[in-house]
């Protein structure tokens, strides 16, 4: 009986740190993207993130990070011109 407690109490500790550990090397465990911006807001941008589909979030997230506050804000990937600034950043990389 003792032995058996002594099992799960492991098991628990032993996921405990698993989930302290991955959140302490940045890993986002959800979507980061919440809200997307539409408008336009190209001329504000100075570099862009893509982040494809992965195990914890379903969508494809863009988020901007914009010149002069260097606050990061989300694009909507459906928005024609973000579709735009992607086509332009990926044939840029080719």
């Amino acid at each position: 009986m003792m032995s058996c407690r002594v099992i799960v109490i492991s098991i628990a500790v032993l996921l405990a740190f698993l989930v302290v550990s991955e959140a302490s090397l940045g890993v986002e465990l959800h979507c980061r993207c919440i809200l997307t911006e539409s408008k336009p807001i190209g001329k504000h941008i100075e570099k862009v993130e893509l982040i494809p589909p992965n195990s914890h979030c379903d969508e494809t997230e863009i988020i901007a990070t914009l010149k002069r506050s260097g606050l990061e804000v989300c694009l909507d990937p459906e928005a024609p011109w973000v579709k735009k600034v992607i086509n332009r950043i990926m044939s840029n990389r080719s």
